[in-house]
Order: C-alpha cells, then sequence, then structure tokens
C-alpha cells in the first residue's frame, strides 16, 4: 500500500542540501569569531612582558618559583 500523503525528505528540507549549507555556514560563523576574539586577546598582550625578578635565589624543583616573574 502506498502512501500518497508522505512529503518526504526533499532537496530543501533541513536534512539536506539545506540543513548542510545552514550547518556549515554555523561552524564557518563560529571559527571566524573565535579567530578574530583569539586575535584580539594576543594584540591586547602583546606588549606584556614578564621581567625575572631575583633570578640567582631560582632553584631547580621549587614549588615558588612562579613567584619570581612579576609582569611589568
Amino acid at each position: 500500500m502506498v502512501d500518497n500523503n508522505f512529503k518526504g525528505s526533499g532537496v530543501f528540507s533541513l536534512d539536506g542540501i539545506t540543513g548542510m549549507l545552514i550547518a556549515t555556514v554555523l561552524l564557518l560563523s563560529i571559527l571566524a569569531g573565535l579567530t578574530i576574539w583569539g586575535l584580539g586577546v594576543q594584540q591586547a598582550n602583546q606588549q606584556k612582558f614578564y621581567k625575572v625578578v631575583d633570578e640567582k635565589s631560582i632553584k631547580m624543583i621549587d614549588p615558588t618559583n612562579g613567584t619570581h616573574r612579576v609582569l611589568n
């Protein structure tokens, strides 16, 4: 028995070409947004250098080694 009322998934339904294009555009826009945000973060921090204070007292294995780095 054939169901004549079946709409099916045509070419322009969301699970066809249109859905693929929507997913592709969505993923590319997320990629572009994250790239622009990452470049902004890098540019904001490119002039902040670390200055090592009292480098003669740094030991090879010491949990306080992080205290010798200070942002300028």
